[in-house]
């Protein structure tokens, strides 16, 4: 089957041989890939001899995890939450089961109640920064290639971060015409349609226009009555429009349109501090869960009383690209909107009882602007300047039903307003000492100003609380330097030093009290890596690795305080001091013909140095055991992280030609994921528990023709896991994943 990677990769051919000769000046700091450089994920067949996808890669001093459009396919990765089973020591985990999306990598993240906040992992789509992450719903389609990349950033583009960015770059107009139709259908009337034409209209004019639809799969189920939840109901739209008028000058139009419907994945109890424990079912498989919203919350969130945990959000947006060259330097200029229309109604106790009922409504919109230079010349010095500004409008209104809740009994709204804007300068030089030799440095620079206004809670029948504004302003510098040795054809390490910043924010959550809202400080890190990429074997066998330290300061965590009969209220806090360091090694071997083997392993430390804290276990410990909140404060001084330390995954596949022009693909993926705590030093229940996974696949195809099937396993043990975890009221509960799906998949391009 034609895609858009296979399209463009011929060309390149030159251009590989010239850096595997070492007749190309090294890349040597690690860039937005345009789609040009994103068709070099497809591996080729040079004079004969096989090398391995992202070869330019290999030359840069980084430790990012490139993911090509055809592993994506193989692994099945058809959401952002996917990812974390590909990459080292990332974890990128729905919040509460919903469509926000938290990322963390190497340890460093942030847990957002409501998405008001900037992520410390960055997220790009076609190198645009989605400050809130649940605006790429629906977005994993059509995709060419995926970038993730560990560590402060935006010294090249975009905006500065601690902990690094996870770049989704999807698939370009082509000038000739290509198209694909593709439905899969699996277990639990899980359907997924998806298709793409592509071509030119004119003359130096191109389009593409790319669309999935998944309906079904909803596979947990209310033991009490019967009625099933999880259902996916989701339609996304992507196109993209280019005019080159002269050899010199790119121009680009791009939109897109998400409509989610889908019902959401509810979490199970593990921890309960009701006083009516036996109220609550005793759930006896891996997919029962109960849910249930009382006729009156129904009515005042203007929703049907048969409503189940779902979500009913629109997203959409555009974007203008202009790329123009100068002679001496590129200009590029990114112009974009995105907006997100979100109403969410989620079961955060996991039972049919009203002491978590959650319905949210979200209206936001970001704008931003990029523009920049990039060095063309030939010779020693290369160079990057650019500015990025965005502004964002954020309005939350969100009701919480504690009618169920012994000590509340009542229904709270809160609503605010949050407006925002940044503006950040960056500046890159790389230099070539030697034929080997090359140091880089860079530096940035962001001004982040944010308000949170007309907050307001009001306790129905009971009283009304309205809070004073808050602002928090952030004024911080980065900086980067290192240097890299080219050693030989196929071996290259680098050293770097690099210090990262995220700005300060807002908890807005359920709130009653002033101090849930004070703003918490920005958090720096300053990051030390070394690393080395080989192939020890051309061809046969790569192995990349690299080891990192961070020297956290500030970091921005989940907490909570105690507010005397009332009980623990999240907030936000600032940790003085902690560290983290691990290793992360990749290989990818081809050791007879037809085999093909990968795999990452990360492995990472982390812990308190300076903390001091409420100690929320201990808290609701005594809660259960004498029915009255106490404080509990611990000195988390030496205290693990509670990141997971080990993450492994890897697959082999077997890949042939066949008589009559056919040809197959046949594969075994494992990944494994250690435990993560869900609260600041959390054992037992409060941690997720490790697990293991494993999928399988087999593809028939026949590539003239354009055709290809394949039939998969996902979880083909069948195992029961957790993905993530929720807390709310009364209940700690964790959220578990998909149970065994098999599928199959038939695809026709030409």
């Amino acid at each position: 089957m034609p895609t858009a990677l296979a399209e463009t990769a011929i060309p390149h051919t030159k251009r590989f041989k010239a850096h595997l000769a070492g007749k190309a000046a090294p890349l040597v700091v690690p860039k937005k890939r345009t789609a040009v450089q994103a068709s070099q994920a497809e591996s080729l067949q040079v004079q004969g001899q096989h090398f391995f996808a992202f070869a330019q890669a290999q030359r840069q001093p980084d430790s990012n995890t490139r993911i090509s459009a055809q592993t994506l396919l193989e692994r099945r990765v058809v959401s952002v939450t996917d990812l974390q089973n590909l990459a080292p020591n990332l974890t990128v985990q729905s919040l509460k089961g919903t469509q926000s999306i938290n990322y963390h990598l190497r340890g460093v993240g942030m847990d957002d109640y409501y998405e008001n906040n900037v992520s410390s992992v960055m997220v790009y789509l076609d190198g645009i920064a989605y400050p809130f992450s649940s605006m790429t719903d629906g977005m994993m389609f059509d995709i060419a290639n995926v970038d993730i990349a560990p560590g402060p950033m935006g010294f090249t583009h975009g905006m500065p971060d601690t902990g690094g960015e996870v770049s989704l770059q999807s698939n370009d107009p082509t000038s000739d015409w290509h198209g694909n139709i593709t439905q899969d259908i699996a277990s639990y009337a899980r359907s997924r349609t998806s298709g793409f034409v592509s071509g030119p209209l004119a003359k130096n004019l191109s389009f593409r226009v790319a669309a999935q639809t998944t309906q079904g799969g909803g596979w947990q189920y209310n033991p009490l009555n019967g009625a099933h939840l999880g259902d996916q109901n989701q339609t996304s739209l992507r196109a993209k429009l280019k005019w080159t008028p002269d050899d010199k000058t790119v121009i680009a139009l791009g939109g897109h349109w998400t409509r989610d419907l889908s019902e959401l994945v509810n979490g199970n109890p593990v921890i309960n501090l009701a006083p009516a424990w036996q109220k609550y079912p005793k759930f006896s498989g891996y997919r029962q869960t109960a849910w249930g919203i009382q006729p009156g919350f129904a009515k005042l969130v203007g929703r049907p009383e048969s409503l189940k945990p779902s979500e009913d959000n629109i997203f959409w947006g555009a974007d203008f690209r202009i790329s123009r060259e100068l002679g001496f330097a590129r200009l590029e200029s990114i112009s974009a909107f995105e907006t997100e229309r979100q109403g969410e109604y989620s079961d955060e106790d996991g039972t049919e009882l009203a002491t978590g009922d959650v319905y949210r409504n979200v209206n936001g919109d970001v704008f931003s602007q990029e523009l920049k230079l990039v060095s063309t010349l030939p010779g020693k010095l290369h160079w990057t300047v650019g500015a990025y500004y965005n502004r964002s409008r954020m309005q939350q209104q969100f009701y919480n039903n504690f009618s169920d809740y012994q000590g509340r009994g009542y229904i709270s709204e809160s609503a605010y307003d949050q407006n925002q804007q940044a503006f950040s300068q960056y500046v890159n030089v790389n230099y070539d000492l030697t034929k080997i030799i090359t140091v880089f440095g860079g530096l940035n620079h962001m001004s982040d100003d944010r308000q949170l206004l007309n907050f307001r809670t009001i306790k129905y029948g009971v009283n009304t609380l309205d809070f004073a504004p808050e602002g928090a302003l952030t004024n911080q510098l980065g900086g980067l330097l290192g240097i890299q040795a080219q050693l030989t054809e196929h071996l290259q390490t680098y050293f770097k030093v690099s210090k990262g910043f995220k700005p300060g924010g807002f908890a807005a959550n359920n709130t009653v009290a002033q101090a849930q809202l004070k703003a918490f400080k920005p958090e720096s890190l300053v990051a030390y890596e070394v690393g080395f990429k080989s192939e020890p074997l051309p061809g046969k066998l790569r192995l990349n690795g690299a080891a990192f330290y961070y020297d956290y300061h500030n970091q921005q965590v989940v907490s909570s305080f105690l507010l005397n009969n009332y009980g623990p209220l999240g907030t936000y806090v600032n940790v003085p001091h902690s560290a983290i360091w691990g290793i992360e090694l990749s290989a990818e071997a081809h050791p007879v013909s037809h085999i093909y083997i990968n795999g990452n392993m990360g492995y990472e430390r982390g812990s308190y140095t300076s903390f001091y804290a409420l100690n929320t276990p201990a808290v609701n410990a005594n809660r259960v055991a004498t029915g009255v909140y106490k404080a509990f404060y611990t000195d988390y001084r030496g205290a693990d992280l509670g990141i997971p330390k080990l993450t492994l995954s890897g697959s082999i596949a077997y890949r042939a030609n066949l008589p009559y022009g056919l040809s197959t693909d046949l594969g075994v993926n494992v990944n494994y994921r250690d435990s993560q705590a869900m609260t600041i030093g959390g054992t037992g229940a409060y941690r997720l528990p490790p697990y293991f996974l494993m999928g399988t696949y087999a593809t028939i195809g026949n590539k003239k023709q354009g055709w290809n099937a394949t039939i998969y396993v996902t979880n083909l043990l069948d195992r029961h896991y957790s993905i993530t975890s929720s807390s709310q009221s009364t209940t700690y509960q964790h959220v578990p994943g998909a149970p065994r799906f098999i599928g199959g998949r038939l695809s026709y391009g030409f």
